[in-house]
């Protein structure tokens, strides 16, 4: 059981101290190495990866609406597509199908015919060589109908009436309530309401004493408040029991989310499902990998029975008179509403409240970790089964919430309510648009880092808006830039449970339409196992970072309150999240790091000691608050040979309230004290744009040796550096452009090149081939349109030579006339001729523009003196298939279409086919009486652009 090495400590109970229990810090040797294997033979296990190194899928039971023949014929589909594993994940069905369920049952989560359904799908996972994950309750985040009472998440929220005196005033308990309701995204109808406490207090707030507490009778059912001449407002403090309800719950799992501040409720409840599952199918062990909590979006749950006498113990005072104060007024997510809500206060009393709102913020953190965190790992533990999760959210630490579980996840999106190009828009104005990557897949990377775990999971390529339109292109530049935060394998989100009969285009709860009705189902397999080789590669090696980033998250807490990542409605600092992508884009490499890691840390030498990791600079990007324990430390690190850049501004305070004077005095000292190391303590301005060149400038000046130099940097080309256990060192470089390539020069650092040779691994066929490094230990690489390279550097001779496919030549004929294209639909199953002198865009065929299926392009050329040996097919809307003189010459789904095809040409007549296969949407867009193609294509925030679809060239021979 003891399979982590833990560093101990005692609870700190002063106000602004931290609390350190059980923090981990490493793994062990046999853990750091995936499946305990101490030696691989890398280049085989990335030629021919096992299916457990394969996407997954999150596999949605549409209303537990499951049937055992159905539930076999469905993961056959998944394994024969190149799919490893399956998250079996029960979930509401959807409601735009009502009417359209075919009649079939839903069956009870935990019920013996719903486990009975589990024990078909474990045995006939065993038999495929497919692995099975399991989702805790069902939706998010997770209750039951059966919860009562304390079992039920709770909120404390605040209720202010302004009101102008003289006056005697009264207000119901009823108009009390409904002004503290907060109007969150899933309210529970039976929950329950009571007062807290009650106050009358002046606008503005300028001495604490002047607040007047009317506590007494809180249980009338209407409060009566003599009011004084002036402005004031009647604060009430409100408590809502089960105040929230699962978000998509199936039947038997939906009604009040369970309350995860509550330990005996968390076990109990987890508890519940292991029993009821195991009694069916026997030890879980046997038939799943890991068990899986979904996103913690908790909707700003704050309270247990206990929390204000726990609050007290830990922090060193009584919270209770300051928390109306301290509260926001909230909506969905627990996002703030109105942050001028209540009444205005003094400065010192909003200094003295920020303070006060940073301990409760901390706190809260703390009790999920202790009492939901820790509970979770070791239920699962107990079952011996990997625990895996989301450990995010409102109220969750971003970095230390994923230290403990042995599958950290996080999430990407192919598209939501931004409506953002991912591989078409990199803007440094908005840190979201154009990242397929969420701002929290860097956390969760580093604190796989951090910890030494090289499974780093992803919800991967969530879509709520261009479900028929995502491409594999689409998915592939998603895909890699999750790579490039540290993911290591994949979970796509989602696959149906659909029944062939049910009403076209299938049961589809969201997601990706990952369907065997999709236009590109038969080519999904190609991009799995890109993806499984990949992952099979990067859970054997080690990603090197060496700078460490503190991000402004304290203050950020103290200021507006902790936020609901990935998606938080505000920040503080907009602009962090490009301070690593600068530092990524020029070479280097980092982790996040938070003030708990660098007050466990140990400062040596210039170095910083994590667990297993290093690093010998540190940025705080505007972090006006330390911990004092984080203030010493960092001293100790400068004074001992490392460097810390302060971005925009130097710490000048601590953090919480008890004794904060004393500990600004001190925290104020260690900056004082840094400062006299001018070179190694510096403040940074942050640039008006340009994060990139900003980044560049402080690597020469400083001397930040890159992994790799790029001589040309650019927004959409990132890279990684790896090692390898056996030596080997392992560069991802990647362009997630859709539409332009880009060349550079790259140079490695001499003791990467010693005495090593340089290979190309190519994911798609899993061949190496290799690549000769100049004497200046240069390469330049032409990355095309969504291209990637992967690297390695080992000391194997030899190989193939990479011969890269050239983009033109000195002759080349453009054939440009003449073509017949022949439609195939893909639902309809209509098949329609077209001639065409031209090549253009479908969209300018005003008969054909919502067409979707497969479309075969036909010419013949005449090859005299002049035999080409490559044919490129310009700008292509799809996946493209050539064919020449009825030979096959391949499939490009991505990138640059080019092929080969001096083997397939001859002399004379030769005919050229090439096949395209379009995505879905404008044709979904068509379907004026189908409910689903249009409210993922035509509705609301869904309005979906007609696609450019089908060849539109040049098509060129050279």
């Amino acid at each position: 059981m003891n399979r982590r090495n833990f560093i101990s400590r005692s609870a700190l109970v002063t106000s602004g101290s931290l609390l350190f229990r059980d923090i981990p810090v490493s793994v062990s040797e046999s853990q750091s190495i995936t499946d305990s294997e101490q030696t691989v033979d890398l280049y085989e296990l990335f030629r021919n990866p096992d299916l457990k190194y394969h996407p997954f899928v999150r596999w949605w039971w549409n209303g537990n609406k499951v049937e055992a023949g159905e539930l076999v014929r469905e993961l056959r589909l998944l394994k024969e597509a190149g799919i490893g594993g399956v998250e079996i994940n029960p979930i509401e069905f959807p409601s735009r199908f009502d009417g359209d369920d075919l009649g079939k049952p839903s069956l009870k989560w935990l019920s013996k015919e719903w486990t009975d359904m589990l024990k078909v799908v474990f045995a006939e996972g065993k038999s495929l060589g497919m692995t099975c994950d399991l989702l805790v309750g069902s939706g998010w985040p997770f209750g039951a109908e059966y919860l009562e009472g304390e079992e039920r998440a709770q909120i404390a929220v605040i209720a202010v009436k302004k009101i102008r005196g003289p006056v005697d005033y009264e207000i119901s308990k009823f108009e009390i309530f409904r002004e503290a309701d907060p109007p969150i995204s899933s309210p529970f109808p039976g929950r329950t309401m009571d007062v807290l406490s009650l106050s009358l207090v002046p606008d503005p707030l300028t001495d604490l004493n002047q607040i007047v507490p009317l506590n007494r009778n809180l249980e009338k059912e209407v409060q009566k408040v003599h009011v004084p001449e002036g402005k004031f407002a009647l604060y009430a403090l409100v408590r809502i029991n089960g105040f929230m309800q699962v978000i998509n719950g199936a039947p038997g799992a939906t009604g009040p989310v369970l309350n995860h501040y509550n330990k005996a409720s968390v076990k109990q409840y987890l508890d519940h499902m292991s029993d009821a599952v195991e009694k069916s199918t026997g030890s879980l062990s046997e038939n799943i990998r890991a068990l899986f909590i979904d996103s913690m979006e908790l909707e700003g749950s704050n309270w247990t029975f206990d929390i204000l006498q726990e609050f007290r113990e830990q922090k060193g005072y009584d919270l209770s008179q300051y928390l109306p104060f301290i509260l926001f007024k909230t909506g969905a997510m627990g996002n703030v509403t109105d942050f001028k809500y209540g009444v205005s206060m003094s400065p010192d009393i909003e200094r003295m409240i920020r303070r006060m709102r940073y301990d409760f913020e901390i706190f809260k953190a703390e009790l999920l970790e202790e009492r939901f965190i820790k509970t979770y790992v070791e239920w699962c533990r107990r079952l011996n089964v990997k625990s895996r999760a989301q450990a995010y959210g409102r109220s969750f630490f971003p970095l230390e919430s994923s230290f403990y579980y042995d599958i950290p996840e996080s999430e990407s999106w192919t598209m939501n309510w931004l409506k953002h190009k991912v591989g078409e828009e990199m803007p440094e104005d908005d840190y979201r648009r154009g990242r397929a990557y969420t701002m929290i897949c860097k956390y969760v990377s580093s604190a796989a880092n951090l910890t030494g775990k090289r499974i780093v999971s992803c919800e991967e390529m969530t879509d709520t808006y261009t479900v028929f339109n995502t491409s594999l292109e689409n998915l592939k530049i998603g895909g890699d830039q999750s790579a490039i935060t540290g993911v290591t394998h994949s979970v796509f989100h989602g696959f149906n449970y659909s029944p062939p009969e049910a009403p076209y285009p299938g049961w589809l709860r969201y997601g990706g339409y990952y369907n065997e009705n999709n236009t590109w189902w038969p080519y999904f397999n190609l991009y799995n196992k890109y993806k499984g080789r990949l992952s099979a590669l990067l859970q054997h090696v080690t990603m090197c970072t060496d700078i460490a980033i503190l991000p402004p998250n304290d203050d950020m807490w103290s200021n507006i309150g902790s936020q609901m990542e990935p998606f938080p409605s505000i920040t503080n600092v907009d602009y962090f999240t490009l301070v690593w992508e600068a530092i990524n884009k020029n070479g280097n490499g980092c982790d996040y790091v938070s003030q708990r890691v660098i007050g466990d840390a140990e400062m040596k030498n210039g170095i910083m000691h994590y667990g297993p990791k290093k690093y010998n600079t540190i940025f705080l990007v505007q972090v006006d608050s330390l911990s004092t324990t984080a203030a010493k430390k960092l001293f100790d690190f400068t004074a001992s040979g490392g460097r810390v850049f302060c971005v925009e501004v130097y710490p000048s305070k601590s953090l919480g309230w008890k004794d904060f004077e004393k500990r600004d005095k001190e925290v104020l000292i260690h900056i004082e004290n840094m400062k006299s190391f001018p070179d190694r303590f510096v403040l940074l301005k942050k640039p008006d744009k340009d994060f990139i060149g900003w980044y560049r400038g402080i690597q020469d000046t400083y001397r930040l040796d890159p992994y790799i130099r790029i001589e040309n940097p650019d927004p959409y080309v990132m890279q990684n550096h790896y090692k390898a256990d056996d030596g080997s060192e392992i560069f991802y470089i990647i362009n997630s452009n859709i539409h332009n390539s880009h060349r550079t020069k790259i140079t490695f650092p001499a003791n990467i090149t010693r005495n090593k040779q340089c290979w190309k691994w190519d994911p798609e066929d899993g061949k190496r081939y290799r690549i000769t490094i100049g004497k200046d230990n240069s390469l330049t690489l032409d990355l095309g349109p969504a291209d990637s390279y992967l690297l390695v550097f080992d000391r194997y001779r030899k190989g193939p030579d990479w011969k890269p496919l050239p983009l033109s030549g000195q002759i080349a004929k453009t054939i440009q006339n003449g073509w017949n294209l022949e439609f195939r639909h893909c639902h309809d199953g209509w098949v329609r001729a077209y001639n065409s002198d031209t090549l253009k865009d479908i969209l300018d065929l005003p008969d054909l523009v919502n067409f979707a299926g497969t479309i075969i392009y036909r010419n013949y050329i005449v090859i005299t003196d002049f035999k080409p040996s490559f044919l490129n097919l310009g700008k292509v809307y799809g996946i493209s298939e050539l064919k020449v003189n009825g030979k096959e010459c391949g499939v490009k789904w991505y990138g640059r279409r080019i092929f080969r095809v001096e083997e397939q040409l001859v002399r004379g007549d030769n005919l050229i086919e090439i096949k395209i296969t379009t995505s879905m949407g404008n044709y979904m867009k068509s379907l004026t009486d189908n409910p689903i193609a249009q409210y993922w294509t035509n509705e609301k925030n869904k309005i979906q652009p007609l696609q450019s679809i089908g060849l539109i060239g040049p098509v060129t021979l050279y």
